[in-house]
């Protein structure tokens, strides 16, 4: 029911930014043409290596070994893995480069619930510890690092997180670590993912950080309304990243920009750059657009367009904190269409005193700056 309402609105609101758009412009823009849609000589398909899709059957071993495959096959143009029609359990797993994941309409990959055996990873050094406790974090669902030439795409299959269980032990006080993103990318380049539903997230749905030349267009990305953390796409300390034609309906922010936590953030050094975010429609209890909280490292060269939102808690937010430092400029927010929507756009540098640090600290180089900020529309 709530896959069959959401595709529903879908239509209607992509119609209508649509027909908008091209009223006021006569044409279409993109840039999803930062990376371009690489044709794969070689084709292998999940049940190749024993996948099962009816639901039960736990598809770790299938996943992992058909990716060991293709990251041991050096075929020139690289390799489509092919998910059919059907519901493949699994625990997480990590891509490889020169892969191009593909779901079958009526695929769904979906994530196992078991909690305790989920690998942990490193803090992302940006961050010095995981955004919600410290020490390490769980590994995303689907998982790339340090990858290149990587696409998820398909007829609009589904990744589908299981968060339920995420989000109760977050209510619950009972995580040990930070819940893991559905997608991440990290030191990664020429990535796509288009034409997917993603839903149910544990935390953050796509999460690129240290990336470049990142596309994402044509996905669809739904969780309940009172689900935490539940961001549709954070670019994280990356550039040149497309999100275009899309619909988002999530528990936390539509799209939000960040570059880093606190002291780690400022050390990393890393901006976030060149991210454009167009025809996006969606609704969340918070915000449509972000730009931080987490923006030690710098944000610059953000353009918001052709924007719709509807039952929104704020169209556009900025966010950042004393002690947070970075820079945040050269941000364009135009043409936004909302209903329903609390607040336009609101401007907040004081979101209390959590950090990362042993200490807070408000020397003044710690203390973020902003310019060049436009709204139209």
């Amino acid at each position: 029911m709530f896959r069959a309402l959401a595709s529903i609105l879908l239509c209607c609101f992509f119609l209508q930014t649509f027909f908008w758009f091209y009223i006021s412009n006569g044409n279409l823009i993109t840039c999803s043409g930062i990376v371009p849609m690489r044709f794969r000589n070689d084709k292998i398909s999940i049940t190749d290596f024993g996948g099962v899709g009816d639901g039960k059957t736990l598809n770790t071993k299938a996943f992992r070994e058909a990716i060991y495959r293709i990251q041991h096959l050096g075929r020139r143009g690289g390799t489509l893995l092919y998910v059919p029609p059907g519901v493949y359990l699994t625990d997480s797993f990590n891509l490889t480069s020169h892969l191009t994941l593909y779901l079958a309409r009526g695929a769904v990959i979906k994530a196992t619930q078991d909690t305790w055996n989920w690998p942990l990873i490193s803090p992302l050094p940006s961050y010095g510890r995981g955004r919600e406790r410290p020490g390490g974090r769980y590994m995303s669902f689907i998982h790339g690092d340090g990858l290149q030439d990587v696409v998820i795409t398909g007829e609009n299959g589904t990744i589908d997180g299981q968060g339920a269980i995420w989000w109760n032990m977050w209510r619950q006080g009972t995580l040990q670590f930070t819940r893991p993103n559905l997608v991440e990318f990290v030191n990664s380049r020429d990535i796509i993912i288009s034409n997917v539903i993603f839903q149910n997230s544990p935390f953050w749905n796509i999460h690129p950080v240290y990336c470049s030349d990142v596309v994402i267009q044509y996905v669809t990305i739904l969780a309940p309304s009172d689900s935490p953390n539940t961001d549709g796409i954070d670019p994280d300390s990356s550039s040149n990243v497309c999100i275009e034609d899309s619909f988002i309906s999530t528990g936390d922010d539509l799209v939000a920009v960040k570059s880093g936590w606190d002291e780690y953030g400022i050390a990393y050094g890393r901006p976030s750059s060149y991210i454009t975010i167009r025809r996006v429609t969606g609704t969340s209890p918070f915000a449509g657009i972000a730009v931080g909280s987490e923006t030690s490292g710098g944000v610059e060269n953000v353009l918001a367009e052709n924007i719709v939102l509807y039952n929104t808690g704020t169209g556009f937010n900025m966010k950042t904190n004393i002690g947070r430092g970075g820079f945040i400029k050269n941000i364009t927010v135009s043409e936004v269409f909302m209903e329903n929507v609390r607040t336009g756009h609101y401007i907040k540098e004081h979101l209390g005193r959590e950090s990362p640090a042993s200490r807070f600290d408000t020397r003044p180089q710690e203390r973020p700056f902003h310019r060049h900020l436009s709204f139209k529309g």
